[in-house]
């Protein structure tokens, strides 16, 4: 049954994680987003068994489960895809460009950055550099694979374009407006996030959701939102870490921008198998004990330091690099994901690193009966991507 009576405007956020699927359904109230139900599986066998590729059966029918358990009415969804499937980079264009010659540019750059062939990706691009967000508007959409799937791949709700790679598109004449556009592109630097991902991988998202009756409206990076969630209008320069359970992303997000991503291969699953093997006991009995210990007062165990030291030295060189490279300093680290409910870890990361580290609180822009705060505080860093991505389209309004 559901937390809230259901409305026609709802959304479902779908995280759909490497160990489990995550899905979250928000709906406005007047001004408000409110939060109607939510649910996430156990555990689900790896949902990439090999590598980019979804096991589509065994999503389908996890996501359908959990929907149908919670009493979940909404089926519009907006997914996620996860960071070890998507190519991200900054790149740098110099000359004065219309826009018509910023996207040849853009795909030209794209394939030094991408080891696979153009004509299987869908290329996401946003202006960031001064002045530039907002300005260009791509007018090229990629009618082949992507509009069959009924899905558009889109990375902000004020500025996304899909750059055509499969085939050259043909272009209306430009109107007046249009042209204006064109002029405002003319500048001579340009600074772009450009992001890759398999057209595979998203039509494998298209079907997973058309086999379930569920109509997938939009589908972005999971960065976006975590930005969403744990950002929202904080135009800071930001450090968002997110454990996970095989992995941990780290992002820096400057003027609600992500300007950095890095995937390390170690996650809570790492900590509760160091301690399954040191004291001989089971994974199940493992998991548990770890938040056991770690809520105990005193400094983390040094068999779970040791397991995350990876974590912490990439984070410690990432800060360091980011700050010498782009001249800025990140105000703060926010924690996130499964593994940041450890306790003392927040203290942890702060104290060697000497910076304001701190628990992301994902439902500070969601109403929700007071008397689920305590259980929604322990379980928010768990959804906070499939938070956001339910909360997308009532940004947009």
């Amino acid at each position: 049954m559901s937390l809230f009576s259901t409305t026609p405007v709802s959304y479902l956020g779908v995280d759909i994680g490497s160990s489990s699927i995550k899905v979250v359904e928000l709906k406005k109230h007047q001004d408000k987003v409110v939060l109607v139900n939510y649910g996430y599986s156990e555990q689900l066998t790896n949902a990439y068994p090999n590598g980019a590729k979804l096991d589509i059966k065994r999503v389908a029918e996890a996501i359908e489960k959990i929907t149908k358990k919670t009493g979940m009415s909404a089926r519009d969804v907006v997914s996620s895809l996860p960071t070890f499937t998507v190519f991200s980079s900054i790149i740098h264009l110099s000359g004065r460009l219309t826009a018509k010659d910023l996207d040849s540019a853009i795909a030209w750059e794209a394939k030094k950055i991408i080891p696979l062939p153009l004509k299987d990706i869908v290329l996401d691009w946003q202006r960031i550099d001064e002045g530039g967000p907002g300005l260009l508007k791509n007018r090229l959409t990629d009618k082949d694979e992507i509009k069959q799937a009924e899905i558009k791949l889109a990375q902000t709700s004020e500025i996304a374009n899909t750059v055509p790679v499969a085939e050259k598109t043909e272009v209306k004449a430009e109107t007046k407006a249009e042209k204006k556009e064109t002029k405002l592109a003319g500048s001579l630097h340009h600074k772009v996030l450009l992001i890759g991902a398999p057209k595979s991988l998203i039509k494998s998202y298209a079907y997973s959701f058309k086999s379930i009756k569920f109509n997938l409206v939009n589908l972005e990076t999971e960065v976006f939102g975590l930005i969403r969630s744990l950002l929202g209008n904080d135009r800071s320069t930001v450090m968002i870490v997110q454990l996970g359970a095989n992995s941990t992303n780290v992002f820096i997000v400057n003027k609600g921008v992500p300007m950095l991503s890095r995937s390390i291969d170690v996650g809570g699953l790492a900590i509760t198998k160091a301690i399954s093997k040191n004291l001989n006991i089971s994974l199940e009995k493992a998991e548990q004990f770890k938040y056991d210990l770690t809520n105990q007062e005193g400094p983390l165990p040094k068999m779970i330091t040791e397991v995350i030291a990876p974590v912490f030295n990439e984070v410690k060189y990432i800060l360091e690099g980011f700050s010498n490279k782009e001249q800025l300093e990140v105000s703060k680290v926010i924690l996130t994901g499964g593994g940041s409910m450890l306790g003392g870890l927040a203290e942890y990361f702060s104290d060697s690193l000497n910076k304001n580290v701190l628990i992301g609180d994902p439902w500070f822009r969601v109403a929700y009966p007071l008397e689920l705060k305590p259980v929604l505080e322990q379980i928010g860093p768990r959804l906070a991507v499939a938070i956001g991505l339910a909360m997308r389209e009532f940004d947009k309004s």
